[in-house]
């Protein structure tokens, strides 16, 4: 077991998660989870990596959030106001 972030990195590289389940498996907060995606997305270009992120997508409606750059799940959707959303995933590749 290394830091968070290499114990993140090799979850993610095995198979894509939400923040919720790597929350689970490392035994950190979501929100601290979030906040070391930003790192290890910026830290995996060296080793000729990249963060892969599937947009969340709202439940109600299908809107997807692509061209949302933070790694936190949007609160709710802009075009029906639904809060009922599928929260991004990730994986490295």
């Amino acid at each position: 077991m290394g830091t968070i972030r290499e114990d993140i990195t090799e979850l993610l590289l095995q198979r894509e998660l939400d923040a919720r389940e790597i929350s689970g498996e490392i035994g950190v907060s979501e929100k601290d989870v979030v906040a070391h995606l930003d790192h290890i997305s910026r830290s995996l270009s060296r080793r000729g990596l990249k963060l892969v992120v599937t947009p969340a997508r709202c439940f109600s409606c299908g809107y997807t959030f692509k061209d949302r750059s933070r790694p936190k799940k949007p609160g709710r959707c802009p075009k029906c106001r639904s809060e009922h959303i599928d929260p991004p995933r990730f994986s490295i590749k």
